[in-house]
């Protein structure tokens, strides 16, 4: 008999099980094969949870067994006998009605975009090995295959470069926007000699100051800052705009109240009224916390008082605002949180 709660005098329900540990009972009860078969479809991070939840779930009960497999099938009756192999049979329904040429013309406007198999690869690979073919392949390559790793990884792979090679990939990168199928095949050469492998893919837009500045807040502070300079000797423009995205008006979040109220105390109250009008009624609450009640005070006035104000305007303000954030960091003034863990 199932132990009673001694307070209700009932049974206590059985708590229900993770999704990634009812997956990882899953796997075990398969076949190694065919659990192997499984996780090659399965992104890297996908893999890594599994493979945790796998260790964790190694002595698995029973009941946990049993709601695993109960979770398996109600799941698998919401899934239509249409979607399995469904990509397969249109394809070859197609090409037996008008022929291969037609069928590809047709189906490339309108089937659903394949994943960039070559492209996702590269986050399988060491850093070192990442870092390797950054140093021998051409530098446009090199940005593209930069502008698709996780931003930790790609920071870690630029590091050990030389300092010339740095300033270039990262100017490239930041440069990118949409890539051509050219480009792609390039890549695509170069990671099969690298037995990577990969496919044809459409075009994809990746890259831009936004993703180099998630790189450059993982490198190291001395080696960001040194990149940043070089950067402004080449494209001035584009080495601001990536310092911009390094710390954007959400990020005063992160900041200390000391130094949020340092801050705010050195910016117009009037443009600080724009500013937050853009934002979430918590963002304002922390900003104006920092401030005399009558400075605050004042603020939600101004911000009542503002009826429709153009994005553009407040794009303007808080980019104002955050230009006083770097100056005041670099003066020592504050500190902030930026590249690596060293960056302060």
């Amino acid at each position: 008999m199932a132990d009673l709660d001694p307070a209700l005098g009932l049974a206590p329900a059985k708590s229900a099980i993770e999704g990634s540990a009812a997956a990882a009972i899953l796997l075990m009860l398969l076949d190694e094969g065919e659990a192997a078969t499984i996780l090659k479809h399965l992104a890297p991070e996908e893999v890594r949870q599994l493979a945790k939840a796998m260790f964790d779930t190694a002595n698995a009960s029973e009941a946990q067994i049993e709601q695993a497999l109960d979770r398996f099938v109600v799941r698998s009756r919401s899934v239509s006998a249409f979607g399995v192999g469904a990509d397969v049979r249109i394809r070859t329904v197609i090409n037996q009605a008008v022929g291969n040429v037609r069928a590809d013309n047709i189906l490339a406007a309108v089937a659903p975009q394949s994943s960039a198999a070559s492209l996702e690869m590269l986050r399988w690979m060491d850093v070192e090995a990442i870092s390797a073919l950054l140093a021998s392949e051409h530098p446009q390559v090199g940005a593209l295959i930069l502008s698709v790793l996780v931003p930790d990884v790609a920071a870690r792979a630029i590091e050990t470069l030389d300092e010339i090679l740095q300033a270039d990939l990262v100017l490239r990168a930041a440069q990118l926007t949409s890539v051509p199928v050219a480009a792609i095949e390039d890549l695509e050469a170069v990671l099969a000699r690298a037995n990577i492998g990969g496919q044809r893919v459409a075009k994809q837009t990746i890259g831009g100051p936004s993703d180099v500045a998630k790189i450059m807040k993982k490198m190291p502070k001395q080696l960001s800052e040194r990149t940043i300079r070089a950067l402004k000797k080449q494209d001035k423009v584009l080495a601001q705009a990536i310092e911009e995205e390094m710390f954007i008006f959400e990020n005063l979040r992160d900041l200390d109240k000391k130094a949020l109220g340092t801050v705010l105390r050195a910016v117009d109250a009037a443009q600080l009224a724009v500013a937050l009008k853009g934002t979430d009624d918590e963002m304002v609450d922390l900003c104006l916390a920092t401030m005399s009640q009558r400075a605050s005070e004042t603020i939600r006035d101004e911000m009542t008082e503002m009826t429709m104000v153009k994005r553009t305007d407040v794009d303007e303000a808080q980019k104002a605002i955050m230009l006083v954030v770097r100056q005041m960091a670099a003066a020592g003034d504050i500190m902030i949180a930026g590249a690596g863990d060293d960056y302060v």
